[in-house]
């Protein structure tokens, strides 16, 4: 009897498993974001650019700005204070850059707290995002 269950939740399992998009991650992940924020809202690159490159308060004195570890190139790698390398921000240098939106949200809490002393908006993130895969 056991043997017939799994053979047939074998057959029937691929029935129940989705298929994989053919659209790219970040873009999944964008829409993720597009959907926290909003349907009124628009993602723009320009601001994403302004952001990244601002110097904030709220956060650590030693982390005013996402250029601190990761210049103000997203086309050049970056350094953690501790001296680890960063790799390109750039979706062009680093092509699996925001891939996976469980990490893509462990870094943006992260880094969001050290940089502006709380959590990103959707629209922040979202922003940050449009400029960092248009580079």
């Amino acid at each position: 009897m056991k043997f017939y269950a799994l053979t047939i939740t074998m057959l029937l399992l691929p029935a129940f498993v989705v298929p994989a998009s053919d659209e790219p991650a970040q873009d999944l992940i964008i829409k993720h974001f597009q959907a926290q924020a909003g349907a009124g809202v628009k993602f723009s690159a320009d601001r994403g650019k302004a952001f990244f490159l601002a110097k904030h308060k709220g956060g650590k004195p030693k982390t005013p700005s996402c250029t601190v570890c990761h210049t103000r190139s997203p086309l050049n790698a970056g350094k953690t204070r501790a001296g680890k390398r960063i790799a390109p921000m750039a979706l062009s240098k680093t092509s699996d850059r925001f891939s996976e939106l469980k990490k893509v949200e462990k870094w943006f809490r992260r880094n969001c707290r050290s940089v502006l002393g709380r959590e990103c908006t959707a629209s922040e993130k979202g922003d940050y995002l449009a400029f960092m895969t248009s580079q």
